[in-house]
């Protein structure tokens, strides 16, 4: 387990040394933040408790929304681009010769890089908007503590699904465009765009009982307080079910991609 923490370590240090793009996603994270906070003002506005949600709650749901975009991934930016380099140019084969799992060395490493996203692109977006907006922050560290080990199970189940769609360039060859259908579908099934909770009829059924929704709908009811007492062990069951499911499922592609592996121009 040392070697799995020294990767998730150097994970961390190498996204937090490019400072100016972390700059930049603040201040990208931040103006997108207050864009979407004003047109929820004007939602809620004229629809309160839309969704089950007063106006602070759905402000406090944007602002955590920007903060766990890149902590979950949604939009890529993990290690997915380049292992599926590696597939394509067969470097992979160094990989698979390492004394290490190969799945638990990227799972580390994505481990490492959103725990710098969280903070360091996460804690300040969400402070800006604590400072413009009533945000409904609870002031119990226990449902801090519970936010964060949801946010922690989100990260895996976010780690699974794009581990499995980078293992199709050994069929592919070239899996950015399964990839970018993956980061569109995450996007809205997240709860990115809108809460679920807003979806009507058997969309919202479907939308909900997905991974993505373990990204940011499920933490963010964590930290609201909508998850209590058995149904925060509900909830942190469903993210742990997909977070298992999704890892044996990459365990189990894994193995069938390194018996019969493809490389191009190899």
């Amino acid at each position: 387990m040392r070697l799995y923490a020294v990767v998730a370590a150097g994970g961390f240090r190498r996204h937090a040394t490019y400072r100016m793009a972390t700059a930049a996603g603040v201040f990208t994270n931040t103006v997108f933040g207050f864009i979407m906070a004003y047109t929820y003002t004007a939602l809620w506005d004229e629809r309160p408790q839309l969704g089950g949600y007063d106006t602070a709650q759905a402000l406090t749901y944007v602002w955590l929304g920007q903060a766990l975009l890149m902590t979950c991934a949604m939009m890529g930016g993990g290690f997915e681009d380049e292992l599926m380099e590696r597939i394509r140019t067969g470097d992979i084969a160094v990989d698979l010769y390492r004394p290490a799992d190969l799945q638990l060395w990227w799972l580390a490493g994505d481990l490492g890089r959103a725990t710098f996203h969280l903070l360091g692109r996460g804690i300040i977006p969400m402070a800006l908007g604590a400072l413009a907006f009533d945000l409904a922050l609870p002031g119990s560290a226990w449902t801090w503590l519970a936010f964060l080990v949801s946010v922690a199970l989100g990260v895996v189940v976010s780690f699974a699904v794009r581990y499995v769609v980078a293992l199709s360039a050994f069929w592919l060859m070239d899996g950015a465009g399964a990839m970018q259908i993956t980061w569109l579908a995450g996007l809205f099934f997240s709860g990115m765009l809108l809460p679920l909770n807003l979806f009507p009829g058997a969309l919202g059924e479907v939308a909900r009982a997905l991974p993505w929704s373990s990204l940011l709908q499920v933490p963010a009811d964590v930290l609201l307080g909508k998850h209590e007492g058995w149904g925060l062990v509900r909830a942190y069951a469903f993210q742990a079910g997909w977070a298992v499911a999704l890892l044996l499922a990459g365990r189990l592609l894994q193995g069938v991609a390194t018996r019969r592996v493809v490389v191009q121009g190899g």
